[in-house]
């Protein structure tokens, strides 16, 4: 038997394939709303986890820069200290005030080339240890959010496989419905869909008014709605209407009768009585 073609559905059967896509997709809806802010929650703390590690990376590479940087002032230190043992050691075969000078100022030169490293050694030390204890404090934010990413997967896998073959059928499901209706249809109901802040694409008329936004629709238009001769939209809230009767469901009885009202009886007075009696 071959296959219907979409176009060749009339407006009823259109509007009656969209309304069990959007009951499926809306079941789908729920699924996911039982997971909550868990999704959510998961990914900021994989990103925050991922901002740590960087940052100890960041850390660990400035500690490195100033024990290297440590490393090559001590070697400046060690050879000034060998320039002042040799220039003290020609001191002694001077022959001249000339020499003694020269010789003597190249020694304070070293001497003070001694202090400075020593002095960049205690500056890059004391910035080793404020970067210790930064990088101290990452490790254990780190460990910390690892755990709750933990705990978190964990109750989100829990909820995930408790909701995951139904969820699965109600894809396929909804994978069956999206190919019986055209795709023009099927694109400007999921547009709308998207947009609604309830996920909600087509509604049903829930007295006289949309069941989307509730505002009132005029009595000829819910006419034109029940006849089911075309598609018809919500001139409010763009959202696609349906006659309940055509969505299966059914009104609650009664809901729409008007109140009897309730015959007022007067009071007889005495002068009533009275009159009644001269009678």
């Amino acid at each position: 038997m071959a296959k219907k073609d979409p176009t060749d559905l009339s407006v009823e059967e259109k509007l009656k394939t969209l309304f069990q896509l959007q009951t499926t997709l809306s079941s789908i809806d729920d699924k996911k709303a039982l997971r909550g802010e868990l999704p959510l929650e998961v990914q900021d703390l994989e990103d925050e986890i991922e901002g740590l590690t960087i940052r100890i990376e960041k850390i660990q590479n400035e500690i490195d820069e100033y024990q290297s940087a440590i490393t090559m002032k001590k070697g400046e230190i060690a050879d000034a200290e060998a320039s002042v043992a040799r220039y003290k050691s020609q001191l002694n075969e001077v022959k001249n005030n000339r020499e003694y000078d020269t010789l003597s100022k190249e020694i304070e030169f070293q001497s003070l080339e001694i202090e400075l490293c020593n002095k960049k050694i205690r500056e890059a030390t004391a910035k080793i240890e404020e970067r210790k204890e930064d990088l101290e404090k990452a490790q254990e934010l780190i460990a910390d959010r690892n755990q709750d990413l933990s705990s978190k997967r964990e109750e989100l896998d829990e909820i995930m496989q408790e909701t995951k073959e139904e969820e699965e059928r109600l894809k396929e499901k909804a994978k069956e419905y999206e190919v019986k209706i055209e795709p023009r249809l099927l694109n400007s109901f999921k547009r709308i869909r998207k947009n609604a802040r309830n996920g909600l694409g087509i509604v049903y008329v829930q007295r006289d008014a949309c069941g989307g936004c509730f505002n009132k629709i005029p009595p000829q238009r819910q006419l034109d709605i029940k006849m089911h001769k075309k598609v018809i939209v919500c001139e409010y809230c763009g959202r696609i209407l349906i006659d309940p009767e055509l969505a299966g469901v059914k009104p609650a009885a009664g809901k729409d009768e008007k109140p009897k009202r309730k015959r007022t009886v007067r009071k007889r007075t005495k002068k009533d009585e009275e009159t009644t009696a001269e009678d």
